[in-house]
């Protein structure tokens, strides 16, 4: 303490005591101190203003505003929009710009109720009441707005449907009615009521904006989340160029063949794990090893699928006949455990993966027909294929055997079309693996559609009626060691060797 400052606190505001005030007056002159809006000081003289302030942002609303409440969308962000806009309602309406950075928009309104947020000094609308208060008209847009937009709203419900069902969001509106009478938001209240009478079909859905609201009105609700995910993956495969590499595997023998190392890779990276000689006594004899009943008719349930070319040449010409195509394909891949994983059938509870929570099972259904409209904008086979293995694996439709499932039908595109399937070897399971997850996390496509672009070139090599020839090679590549083992190595073969 200094002459009554405290310079171990970085901003000081101004005192009603004249002592105080002189002496913080005669710092200020000896330059200890420089003024950074209207009675409030720091002792940091290198920092930017604009930046002290928003990181002591809430202490100045406690002191300048002790009575005020954050309301509206900052009740929810708790921070300035991406323009410095923030929201509180007092007993005034002022449009305050004199802290730098931020432009402090206060609407008169009633105090903070007992249902709202004690922040320790200030206050913040609770959900129910920030949610009505986003019911009010705003003429500004964006993050000039105080309001989110409607649709932001109508997802907000959405998920109290997905995640509490119809009690939870009629709790929610119950209680919302409450918190409306005492801050008399009649008309908010009835604009809350008609979207979430909407979103249970009730009322005409013609009060909805959003795309997915409207599909949950319509009785086919989606991840609107993972749509905007096969938008981007759209956008990016409808004018990628694809080399194009015939399929080899043209005599019988050799397609079977390739289908065999096809269904041991395929599980292989999902666990079921065999040495190799096994899993071909397994296919040729059709007998599981004892011990491992499940296990080896996960791998015959496989190779049965892709091994049959009359099954590898159907695709879907509409969205019914790709949730027919998967239920059926995904009973016969799993029919030994058909009661565990509800074999033939879409999930009934919800599944994840690590961090990762894949489509809720109530929105599998509505995500993928509005997912396949997007498939079916494509014309390459490969850009079908691409994006057909991404959407099953995003959506994950099933309790178990979706890697699986997603890459049989992404096979089908290409096999249709006369080109090499694709193979995912066991020592290239982490980048597919970590592909797939950038492109979920960080909504970035190009490197999952380089991982599949560079396992059609590797799997094109991969052809031939000879057993120990193609298991010579692909022990050359490393394709099947662990990925801590070692690196995929693509080497060109001929068809007198390689």
């Amino acid at each position: 303490m200094t002459n009554g400052l405290d310079f171990n606190r970085e901003i000081i505001f101004s005192s009603s005591d004249s002592g105080i005030s002189k002496r913080i007056a005669k710092a200020e002159k000896e330059g200890k101190i420089r003024k950074i809006a209207p009675r409030i000081y720091t002792l940091n003289m290198r920092d930017s203003v604009e930046y002290i302030i928003k990181r002591h942002f809430f202490d100045i609303l406690k002191w300048r505003f002790p009575n005020a409440l954050i309301s509206h969308r900052s009740a929810l962000e708790l921070r300035p929009t991406e323009t410095g806009n923030f929201f509180i309602t007092s007993n005034y309406t002022k449009k305050i710009t004199d802290l730098s950075g931020i432009t402090l928009n206060v609407m008169e309104g009633k105090p903070a109720l007992e249902s709202d947020v004690n922040l320790g000094g200030i206050h913040a609308s609770s959900e129910w009441r920030w949610v009505l208060e986003n019911m009010q008209t705003s003429r500004k847009k964006g993050s000039e707005s105080k309001a989110f937009p409607i649709e932001y709203i109508e997802d907000k419900l959405e998920k109290i449907i997905i995640r509490e069902g119809e009690e939870g969001v009629n709790k929610f509106r119950d209680k919302a009615r409450d918190i409306a009478i005492q801050l008399s938001f009649h008309d908010e209240y009835e604009k809350l009521n008609r979207i979430i009478s909407a979103l249970l079909g009730t009322r005409n859905a013609d009060v909805l904006s959003s795309g997915s609201a409207r599909a949950r009105a319509a009785g086919m609700p989606y991840d609107a989340k993972r749509i905007e995910l096969f938008e981007i993956l759209y956008d990016k495969l409808k004018d990628y160029y694809f080399p194009e590499r015939m399929d080899r595997n043209i005599s019988e023998d050799s397609f079977r063949l390739f289908s065999f190392f096809e269904a041991y890779f395929s599980n292989y990276i999902e666990g079921t794990k065999f040495i190799i000689e096994d899993a071909k006594k397994i296919i040729d004899t059709g007998i599981a090893i004892p011990k491992r009943i499940k296990d080896s008719h996960d791998i015959l349930g496989t190779f049965n699928i892709v091994s049959n070319s009359y099954e590898m040449n159907i695709t879907p010409a509409t969205s019914d006949d790709l949730l027919q195509i998967l239920k059926r394909r995904h009973l016969a891949m799993m029919s030994e455990r058909a009661e565990e994983v509800n074999a033939g059938e879409f999930k009934n509870r919800n599944n994840h993966a690590g961090n990762t929570e894949f489509v809720d099972f109530t929105l599998v259904e509505g995500t993928l027909k509005q997912g396949f409209k997007y498939y079916a904008a494509l014309t390459d086979p490969m850009a079908k294929a691409v994006y057909m293995m991404f959407m099953i694996s995003e959506i994950h439709p099933f309790i178990d055997g979706n890697g699986r499932i997603s890459r049989i039908m992404g096979n089908a595109e290409l096999f249709k079309s006369g080109l090499s399937r694709i193979i995912v070897p066991t020592v290239f399971r982490e980048d597919y693996i970590m592909s797939l997850k950038k492109f979920t996390n960080r909504k970035d496509p190009d490197a999952f559609i380089r991982v599949m672009d560079k396992l059609q070139y590797f799997s094109n090599n991969i052809f031939g009626d000879n057993f120990d020839e193609i298991n010579s090679y692909l022990e050359a590549t490393n394709a099947c060691k662990e990925p801590s083992e070692g690196k995929l190595k693509i080497i060109e073969r001929s068809h007198t060797g390689y």
